[in-house]
Order: structure tokens, then sequence, then C-alpha cells
């Protein structure tokens, strides 16, 4: 799920969720501590005291996918690099205007800073206490001993467009919600952008990721927002996870770092590279892929002196469809690494291996 979060596997049954925000209690603490319910690394000793930064492969966009057709093979060979070795990676000439990345980065950054009782009218709790997927707050608590992430978050449906709960997308700044339609609509192009590349490089049907989403393929977008912590060393922004999607578009604070990716059990920061987009692969994808396109394990770190702030588009196949490795990709040689499952019945077990800090994928390997 990238830095934006547990992607659309969360449901709405039962939950505590905290009566404060993360933000709220950031603001409130007197002492340089942390409440013990968020408290995640203590045990985690052998994590790195220096992280390297990633060599995360950056694609051209425009010269991947250019209007005749043709591939760049330069730009191929970089893609084909990401997905197996990384799962994630940069895009420039990526088609979203700049003016719409800054405008979206400053009004969410403006929401977060709006008073609480307003922010609250767009609340995740139904009744102050059922947690529902959609609207701000934090994360679903799903039992009295989970660690929890600091983060707060701003979660909407925004496709199928006629499925958007407008109520619950901010009318402040005046400008959110056109800035949200416009993102949204941009990053759509490069979602499917990067599908057909994929597609191509698997010798499958030029379409064959696209319609694997299905008509009523589900897209969130996830505003993440991590205040300053005074104990970083002790806590997760978000915990260490794999998305459940199958794939996801973000765009990341372009003053503060955190987000990191693991390989080969080192855990990488991943760079900061204004203007650029950060693709991230699925569950989804690695299970069509049969496993050769991979879908990474990755985290958020906190800042003792600066907030951070990342918007995430995540991609999902209809809920009521089932996935499976490609056919042509199975054969005597290489068996079908994962069984069939259907997209509602794997997100439905998302959020409780997330908040576990599991993998859920691990459920479906054969």
């Amino acid at each position: 799920m990238a830095d934006g979060g547990a992607s659309p596997a969360m449901d709405n049954t039962g939950g505590a969720t905290p009566t404060r925000t993360v933000q709220e209690l950031a603001g409130a603490l007197g002492a340089p501590d942390v409440p013990a319910r968020f408290v995640a690394r203590r045990h985690h000793d052998h994590d790195q005291q220096h992280t390297p930064a990633a060599p995360v492969p950056v694609i051209d966009l425009a010269r991947l996918c250019q209007p005749d057709g043709a591939t760049s093979d330069v730009e191929a060979a970089q893609l084909r690099l990401a997905l197996e070795s990384w799962g994630l990676f940069l895009v420039t000439n990526h088609g979203v205007d700049a003016a719409v990345m800054d405008g979206m980065m400053t009004a969410s950054r403006e929401f977060f800073r709006r008073p609480p009782e307003e922010k609250q009218t767009y609340t995740n709790l139904i009744g102050g206490e059922r947690f529902q997927l959609e609207g701000y707050g934090t994360d679903r608590v799903s039992s009295p001993d989970q660690v929890l992430d600091w983060s707060d978050r701003l979660y909407l449906k925004v496709e199928p467009e006629d499925e958007r709960s407008l109520a619950l997308w901010p009318a402040r700044p005046q400008n959110f919600r056109d800035l949200l339609h416009d993102f949204t609509m941009k990053c759509r192009g490069v979602k499917d952008n990067m599908l057909r590349a994929m597609a191509k490089l698997l010798e499958l049907d030029h379409d064959y990721f696209v319609d694997q989403l299905g008509e009523k393929a589900d897209a969130h977008v996830r505003f993440t927002y991590y205040p300053e912590c005074p104990r970083p060393e002790l806590v997760y922004g978000l915990k260490p996870h794999s998305d459940g999607t199958i794939l996801s578009v973000l765009m990341v604070d372009d003053r503060v770092g955190g987000l990191q990716v693991l390989k080969d059990s080192v855990w990488f920061d991943v760079p900061i590279v204004p203007h650029t987009l950060l693709i991230n692969i699925g569950d989804q994808t690695e299970i069509i892929s049969n496993g050769i396109f991979r879908s990474p394990v990755h985290r958020v770190l906190t800042n003792a002196d600066r907030e951070r702030l990342s918007v995430a588009l995540f991609y999902s196949v209809d809920p009521e469809r089932e996935i499976k490795p490609a056919d042509q990709l199975v054969d005597e040689k290489i068996p079908a690494l994962y069984r069939k499952v259907k997209i509602k019945d794997y997100l439905a077990g998302f959020y409780g291996r997330f908040s576990e800090g599991a993998m859920v994928i691990d459920t479906v390997k054969i």
C-alpha cells in the first residue's frame, strides 16, 4: 500500500477507534514520550542505524508509452528491472501538471490544519463509534492490544464516480474537491498506461491488466498526515506492509522523507524527487503475474521536527471478481504459485493481517 496506508481493505464492521486523532495527541503531549499503544519498535534493534538511499528506477512515461504505440527499449528495460526487483519506481513526464500536484498537496495540508471540530464533520465514525472505510480520523482499531500507527488519514472513494460520497469530501479549502477530481482524472491515465506497459512486458494482450479491473473497479484516495513525533525511533508512521491493490499512484511530501522499502532484508530510503509520481505494485499484480512482478514490503517512519503528508491513489480490481495467475504464464514447467481468490474476500482479510504486521498474500500462496 505504499506510503498511503492499508488500501481498500478495511471494512465497516465493529472495531473501536481512539477518541483523539494522532494530530491532537501530538499537540497535547507535554513530555518527550509517546503512549504505549504506539510503541512498535522496542524490539526492532536489528533495524539499521544508517539507511541507504534506494536506487529506485526512474521511468520516463512519455518515452515508455509513445503516441504511435512504440516503446523505448531503454525505458522498457528499466520498467522490467523496477517490477522484478523493487516493485516500485518513480515516473517522470507522467502528464499530471505540476500545478495540479502542488495545488493538491497545498489543499491537503490546509485541510489537516483546519480546526478539529471542522475536520470531525467528515469523521469515519458512525455515531461516534462504528468505523466506516471513508472519512477522516485514524485507522480502525480491532483489538485493545493492537499497536497503533503515528498517523491520521482522510480516506475517500473516487471511482466509480457515481459512488463518491461527496458529503465526506472537504468543502474547505474551497478548491479541494475540484483539485481532487482533476488529480484523480489525470492519474487514471497514468494507471492505464502503466498497466498496458506491464502487460506488454509479459507478452499478454495489450489491455490484459486493464480488463482484469472490470467495470466496477475501485479507486480510493488516502491523504495521510504524520505529525511530529517526540520519539520517532519507537513508532511507525505506517507499519511494514504490502499493498492489497493492483497498483497505487503516490505523491509524497517533497520536503520530508520517511518512506522506506525492504529489499534483500535491507531497508532503503525511497528518494524524494519533486513532481515525480511513485508507482507501487500491489498484491493483485503479483498474483496475476504469477510472482514475476513483486509487491514490495514498505513502511513509513516519523520525524521529530517536521510533519509529513502523502497523497495516494489505490486501484483495485472489482471486488466481485476473482483473480489468479494469467494462464499464459503457467505451464508444466512453471506452475501457478497462487490460488484463485475473490477480491472481496482477499481485501476482507487484508486489514486484520495489516494490523497484526502480517502479509495477507502469504495466505494465497500455493
